[in-house]
């Protein structure tokens, strides 16, 4: 049986996934068409229904858990991991006036409306309206050509934007860690529920086993990460996998489903996202 499968070409993804497509553990008969996108591309292919099991934010799947349910297994949730604000000249910390103000005219670049990034932001800055979506990767050189006044970068940016003489306003995930004592929850894996329920746990079952491979033979998959890392030093790659998979990536556990479930409430008590009336989980 073969199953349409997305996830992005990020270190954090093809670490977690490579065992599975590539046949390092058993399938149990099972078979995967990937699509390899950038996360707000997926999201929107979330948006549509697009594929059977997908990688996407958790802000997006707010708008999908009536045709998702969520894995236990392959998120990325964690703590330090959250996206930065970040500029190309100085502002006064966090608190800066001109962030605050109710009629700011910065413009933000953030890597796509449905990211976790963005509520996070929507959250901490919700004067900053004037946003601009931007690929994840293109945000730093919007910055230093002026295109955009601040920045919204996660993934591999977080190691790259000092080298280019960027400036960190504010780390976000360190704001919703002071804001709730939870990690961050950023990207789950979700399959689709018209998938019979033996198949939804099957899958669960095998990305678990992808991702305990991965964490018991770490430089087996280097090559298929390195293939897709578009041309990341070997370092940052593995300073990337280090901070976006862990525990949480193998099982939720009640500590990730809380990190969760206080992101969904908090979400819907500010009117970010819409009610949901489904359970999340598989």
């Amino acid at each position: 049986m073969k199953l349409t499968l997305g996830f992005s070409p990020c270190p954090n993804d093809t670490f977690i996934f490579d065992a599975l497509i590539h046949h390092k553990i058993d399938t149990e008969g099972l078979e995967f068409e990937v699509s390899y996108d950038d996360v707000e591309t997926l999201n929107q292919k979330a948006l549509r229904g697009e594929l059977d099991i997908t990688k996407l934010s958790f802000h997006a799947f707010a708008y999908v858990a009536n045709q998702y349910a969520l894995l236990d297994a392959g998120s990325a949730l964690g703590f330090g991991v959250g996206p930065l604000l970040i500029s190309k000249k100085h502002f006064n910390g966090e608190n800066d006036a001109e962030l605050q103000t109710p009629d700011s005219k910065l413009r933000v670049g953030i890597p796509g409306k449905y990211t976790t990034a963005n509520f996070l932001l929507g959250i901490a800055y919700p004067h900053l309206q004037n946003k601009q979506e931007l690929v994840f990767s293109e945000i730093e050189s919007a910055l230093l050509n002026g295109q955009i006044d601040l920045g919204l970068i996660i993934h591999e940016n977080r190691f790259t934007y000092q080298d280019k003489g960027l400036n960190k306003i504010v780390d976000l995930g360190d704001y919703w860690e002071k804001l709730t004592g939870c990690a961050i929850p950023l990207g789950g894996i979700v399959i689709n529920r018209n998938l019979n329920h033996d198949l939804q746990l099957k899958v669960n079952r095998l990305v678990r086993q992808s991702v305990e491979f991965a964490f018991a033979h770490p430089q087996s998959g280097i090559d298929f990460i390195r293939q897709h890392a578009q041309a990341m030093e070997e370092s940052v790659m593995y300073k990337h996998i280090e901070l976006y998979v862990n525990k949480y990536s193998i099982n939720l556990g009640e500590e990730g489903r809380k990190a969760v479930d206080t992101l969904f409430k908090l979400a819907q008590e500010r009117g970010i996202i819409p009610a949901i009336q489904e359970n999340l989980y598989i």
